[in-house]
């Protein structure tokens, strides 16, 4: 999915539940959970990243693209359902 596809599908939902509809993120669909969101990232913000501790991040590895957007996972929430994956729209 591109950054515009995702766009436009947000503002599908946007326009029939407004802006303060509350966003989550659904994974693993074969045991559900809903999770909310940290933020946003790209890939060339983590390739530049600099660490204090060099340490701490030492098994860590840059991303292949730089022009990459991620939605990073802020922690689960609860149990999801499996109809997400029945009922999500794409582009």
């Amino acid at each position: 999915m591109t950054l515009g596809e995702l766009i436009g599908l947000l503002e599908e939902y946007r326009d029939e539940h407004g802006e303060d509809c509350e966003v989550r993120l659904m994974t693993q669909q074969n045991w559900p959970f809903e999770n909310r969101i940290a933020g946003v990232t790209s890939g060339a913000e983590m390739n530049e990243a600099e660490h204090a501790d060099p340490h701490e991040f030492a098994d860590d590895q840059d991303v292949a693209e730089d022009a990459m957007v991620y939605i990073v996972e802020g922690g689960q929430l609860c149990y999801g359902s499996k109809r997400a994956w029945e009922t999500c729209r794409d582009c």
